[in-house]
């Protein structure tokens, strides 16, 4: 069975895979923690990862038991095809929002639009290439996992 990614509704993520779970169909939300502040208060609230995006794991005949749920509105392509995720790639998700400590990423010496090799973190051995470095943050990338990674800079 393959993984696929799901387009869903604007913040309808966490609601479309609480529905495919119940319909006993294998997904997947990543899941972030944030600190959001309104007028009155600060809260940790999550958040997911990857905006209006879930990933299912169907068999190909099964595709269509996802446009059951409320809030799905098509399935991700890729040229010309339902864009397949390898479970390693969803592995590495896991793993990379399962550690505690940041990653420190040193590109100094690099300038936007070089490839650079990741070589520590859930990431390793991934190809990036720098997209934008500002004093706070780095956006790299990663073609392989067709997604755009924006690193903190630790202060």
């Amino acid at each position: 069975m393959n993984w696929y990614v799901v387009y869903t509704k604007p913040k309808w993520e966490k609601k479309v895979a609480e529905q495919l779970q119940k319909r006993g169909i294998e997904c997947y939300c990543p899941l972030v923690t944030q600190m959001r502040q309104w007028s009155d208060r600060k809260k940790k609230v999550e958040v997911p990862l990857f905006n209006s995006y879930v990933f299912v794991q169907l068999a190909e005949g099964d595709r269509n038991a996802v446009f059951e749920c409320v809030g799905v509105v098509r399935y991700l392509f890729w040229l010309g095809k339902p864009a397949i995720v390898r479970t390693e790639e969803i592995e590495v998700i896991k793993k990379w929002l399962n550690t505690s400590d940041t990653i420190d990423v040193a590109v100094s010496s690099y300038q936007v639009g070089d490839s650079i090799q990741l070589e520590s973190g859930p990431f390793s051995a991934q190809t990036a290439t720098i997209q934008e470095m500002t004093n706070t943050h780095y956006v790299l990338v990663l073609e392989s996992l067709g997604c755009v990674l924006k690193m903190k800079i630790k202060q």
